[in-house]
């Protein structure tokens, strides 16, 4: 069997030829529209039921309870590490804090560094 891929613009003819060829500010721009367009061309052979085994598994895969329950996971656990920064933010501030009240206390009783006798 041979290679019969074809392009969008032969399976989608309502492309215009300024969709053809885009240009992107950055890559990520440009990988989301990529992914777009293979989610709409897997679409479109899904319902016209030419889609590949591996494409219709990899949406039924999607749909699972364990797909759902671990993609929460990884939201809980981007959450927790986000929180994790933000105290560890915290703590270097709380402890710059100490230090500046230590050092301003050591002033005012003469015990200051700076201070020569």
């Amino acid at each position: 069997m041979g290679n019969t891929r074809k392009k969008r613009s032969e399976i989608d003819p309502d492309i215009s030829s300024t969709q053809k060829r885009r240009s992107f500010i950055t890559d990520e721009a440009r990988e989301a529209y990529l992914i777009s367009l293979a989610y709409d061309l897997v679409e479109k052979r899904l319902l016209e039921g030419t889609a590949t085994s591996q494409e219709t598994t990899h949406f039924l895969k999607l749909g699972s309870s364990k797909e759902r329950l671990e993609k929460e996971i990884m939201e809980k656990q981007k959450v927790l590490i986000t929180a994790k920064t933000e105290q560890i933010k915290s703590q270097k501030q709380v402890e710059e804090l100490y230090a500046n009240a230590l050092s301003a206390l050591r002033s005012y009783s003469g015990n200051s560094e700076d201070m020569e006798d």
